[in-house]
């Protein structure tokens, strides 16, 4: 993902002053910043659900996205949340997610509504869902949101080994916990976005 003089404004409260970044194959990358620094801006911009005001994004391949907010329906089931986007993705089958699921334990919730589930599970679910179609390159913001000690170091087995098969994985956070496991620690401060010292190479 190559993104390149990305600048967005509301109103008169400029949010992103032309920020740059190159997020290769095969890297597990972090963006910190403050509460309102822009970051879920940014985000939205990367994954399309959002527009700039100048500048431009460019994927290389599918890119799933995790938002912050937990995009499911409270009636339907996790195996229906997975059939319904296996259908919006025109998947042959849901191995992916099962995958997933598998690996952040909450398989045995298949047949459990998405209203009946704790906010760990639901974040479970929301980020399963935006790694069932294999994608190139992954965004996650805030990923780990309402998980436990156990489900939060799976996440990052997990994002490693995403990272690992060639995937260009970037998580959005406003802590800079556990820098060691990132390749390319990024702040967006002022708008700006600055590589940190220390990140590892």
């Amino acid at each position: 993902m190559e993104v390149k003089g990305v600048h967005r404004a509301y109103r008169r409260r400029r949010v992103l002053r032309g920020v740059d970044l190159d997020l290769r194959p095969g890297v597990l990358a972090g963006i910190v910043g403050e509460n309102g620094a822009g970051k879920t801006t940014l985000l939205k911009i990367l994954a399309g659900e959002l527009s700039a005001d100048r500048g431009t994004v460019r994927h290389g391949g599918r890119f799933g996205y995790c938002p912050q907010e937990v995009v499911l329906n409270d009636s339907l089931t996790v195996r229906q949340h997975l059939e319904f986007f296996r259908t919006a993705f025109a998947l042959a089958d849901t191995r992916h997610a099962e995958k997933a699921m598998e690996a952040l334990r909450f398989s045995q919730y298949a047949d459990v509504r998405a209203g009946a589930l704790s906010g760990g599970t639901r974040q479970k679910l929301n980020l399963t869902l935006a790694l069932m179609h294999d994608p190139q390159v992954l965004l996650l913001d805030e990923p780990y949101q309402g998980f436990d000690w156990d489900t939060y170091q799976r996440f990052w087995e997990l994002a490693a080994q995403l990272r690992d098969a060639g995937r260009s994985v970037l998580v959005v956070s406003h802590l800079a916990h556990d820098n060691e496991r990132l390749d390319e620690l990024w702040r967006l401060e002022a708008g700006v976005l600055r590589r940190e010292v220390g990140a590892a190479a």
